[in-house]
């Protein structure tokens, strides 16, 4: 195994923490991964890695090492990139996050056929609610709704997705029609949130006469997954706020149906955030311009003409 490899699976089991994680990662086994992290500190003579049944941690000298070799493994990465053809060529494993909703029904519906299309360009989507740190995880970018926090990314705003306030037909006969956010406080009504470390209290920013306002909302469930509380609020549970495209099915079918029109929430950015050292990376910007351009069909709104808003 090259010596390059080697480094690469240095620099994966130090992202992700993990030595099976990393070798999931790099398609090989646990075992293997061991082997080449042990053969890399023979070879420097120091150890990467403090190792127990229950964690990895890396040394003082483990993370020094990290830091000379992303930069290795980054200089490989763009003299590639300078001598091949992006256009004709292009090649590679691109590392790609994005929340569960828009994972699962925009982005990994795309996977197949970007392939079909660079059959020499892996993808390897990570899709999680909870908040990922860009650099330190190694990736190549992430896919974002809201306003991102990180000022060191690169930011490219992809779309509006519009959302929508819903609740279950049960829930409604049980607890009444909300027609506005004011309605949603004053007849306390439970309202599903996504919680995730770090969230601030929950507040809905909806559109009013006066113009945007924040509601102060609560209920008695919460949760670090969206399709958790999709799922909530088809079992009656509560109000959901969701982009449309997330639940625009159950809204056509009426197993959820709008609330609170008078007061409908803003839209959500979708964005896509890089490391500013990605930006000339041919992949990365191929893929980010394959999900851009089937970005504003698949988010127009699905609801139209329906008579649903």
């Amino acid at each position: 195994m090259s010596y390059v490899s080697t480094i690469r699976m240095f620099v994966r089991v130090y992202e992700l923490g993990s030595m099976s994680a990393a070798a999931r990662d790099q398609r090989t086994s646990p075992a293997v991964a061991s082997a080449r992290i042990s053969e890399l500190e023979k070879h420097l003579g120091v150890r990467l890695f403090n190792r127990t049944t229950r964690m990895l941690q890396p040394t003082g000298n483990g993370r020094i090492f990290y830091d000379g070799a992303r930069r290795i493994l980054e200089a490989i990465e763009e003299a590639e990139a300078a001598v091949t053809d992006a256009g004709a060529n292009p090649r590679g494993t691109l590392f790609i996050a994005a929340p569960l909703g828009v994972g699962r029904r925009l982005i990994a519906p795309l996977v197949p056929h970007f392939k079909d299309e660079w059959p020499q360009i892996d993808v390897r989507l990570r899709l999680s609610d909870r908040g990922i740190d860009v650099t330190a995880e190694g990736l190549d970018l992430a896919f974002h709704l809201g306003i991102p926090q990180d000022s060191d990314l690169k930011l490219r705003v992809l779309a509006d997705c519009p959302r929508i306030l819903c609740a279950a037909p049960a829930y409604i006969a049980k607890r009444g029609l909300p027609e506005s956010g004011a309605d949603l406080i004053a007849q306390s009504h439970d309202c599903l949130n996504l919680r995730y470390p770090g969230a601030r209290e929950f507040q809905w920013t909806l559109v009013t006469p006066e113009g945007p306002q924040r509601f102060e909302v609560s209920g008695p469930f919460e949760s670090d997954d969206g399709d958790v509380l999709t799922g909530w609020a088809l079992d009656g549970r509560g109000v959901v706020m969701k982009p449309i495209f997330e639940v625009a099915d159950h809204l056509r079918a009426g197993t959820l149906v709008p609330v609170a029109r008078q007061t409908p929430p803003l839209p959500v950015q979708l964005s896509v955030l890089m490391p500013h050292r990605k930006l000339q990376d041919p992949k990365t910007r191929l893929f980010i311009d394959y999900v851009a351009a089937r970005m504003k069909a698949v988010l127009s709104d699905p609801l139209e003409g329906l008579n649903l808003r």
